[in-house]
C-alpha cells in the first residue's frame, strides 16, 4: 500500500507522543517558564523556506513559523487554530509555512490525508491548499476519525475539479515528496507532531515543540520580535 513507503521509526513516535503531551498538558503558559523552554540557534539543520512552500504570509517577514504537522493528529488541530490566532494577532510580523509529516504508525489516514492537501494545491494553488487544510482540521476529530470518503467531498466544497482530484489522490506521485519532508522533519529534531521552527530574518531559529498554549507561545514570539 502507498501508505507503508511513510514508515517511521517506531521510537521517533514513542517519543513524539511523549513530547506532544508533556507540553500541551504540562505547560504554565508564564513568561518564565516560556522563556525557559525557548531553545535558539543556528545550526538546527532545516531547509529554506523557498517559494515552493505552502505559507501564509510573507516569506520577507520578521519570523517565519515552520510548521511540521499531521492532519490526524489532535495536538496538531489544536494547534492550527493557536496558528491561526497567532497570524491574526501579529500581522505582517509572522509568517506561517505548513509541512508534511504524517505518522502512519499513529494515523493511518494522514497520508492520505497529506497527499489530498497537495493534490489540492497542485489543482488550486496556496489558497485551495490552505482551505482544504483548515477544512480537514475543521471536520476531523482526530486520531483517524475522518472517513476517507470525504476527501473528494472537501475538494468539491473548495471549488477544486473533484475528477482531476481524484485522478491526482491515486497517482502516487506525492509519495516521494512527503517521505521527503519526513525525512526533513527527523533531521531538523522532530520526535513527534507538531514540531515548529522560527526563523528569524538573522537567520535564528527557535524550537517550538509540541502544541504550544497561545499565551506561551506569545512569549516567546514577543522575545524573539524585542
Amino acid at each position: 500500500m502507498q501508505e507503508n513507503k511513510f514508515l517511521i521509526p517506531l521510537a521517533i513516535v514513542v517519543a513524539g507522543g511523549l513530547v506532544a503531551g508533556a507540553i500541551y498538558f504540562g505547560s504554565t503558559g508564564s513568561p518564565q517558564a516560556a522563556k525557559r523552554q525557548l531553545t535558539t540557534g543556528t545550526n538546527i539543520d532545516i531547509p529554506a523556506v523557498t517559494e515552493k512552500d505552502h505559507i501564509r504570509g510573507s516569506r520577507d517577514t520578521k519570523l517565519v513559523i515552520v510548521e511540521y504537522s499531521d492532519t490526524e493528529c489532535p495536538y496538531c488541530k489544536t494547534f492550527h487554530n493557536t496558528m491561526k490566532e497567532i497570524l491574526r494577532s501579529y500581522g505582517a510580523d509572522v509568517a506561517w509555512v505548513y509541512r508534511q509529516f504524517p505518522i502512519p504508525q499513529l494515523h493511518a489516514r494522514a497520508s492520505k490525508e497529506a497527499v489530498a492537501t497537495e493534490c489540492a494545491a497542485e489543482l488550486g494553488g496556496d489558497i485551495a491548499f490552505w482551505s482544504y487544510l483548515d477544512k480537514i482540521f475543521e471536520i476531523t476529530e482526530s486520531n483517524d476519525s475522518l472517513d476517507p470518503a470525504e476527501l473528494p467531498k472537501i475538494a468539491a466544497t473548495v471549488g477544486l475539479d473533484v475528477n482531476a482530484f481524484n485522478a491526482c489522490l491515486s497517482s502516487g506521485r506525492y509519495t516521494e515528496f512527503i517521505t521527503k519532508s519526513i525525512a526533513e522533519a527527523i533531521k531538523a529534531g522532530a520526535l513527534g507532531t507538531p514540531y515548529s521552527i522560527v526563523i528569524a530574518k538573522d537567520g535564528t531559529k527557535t524550537v517550538i515543540n509540541g502544541a504550544e498554549p497561545l499565551s506561551s507561545l506569545k512569549v516567546k514570539l514577543d522575545t524573539l520580535l524585542k
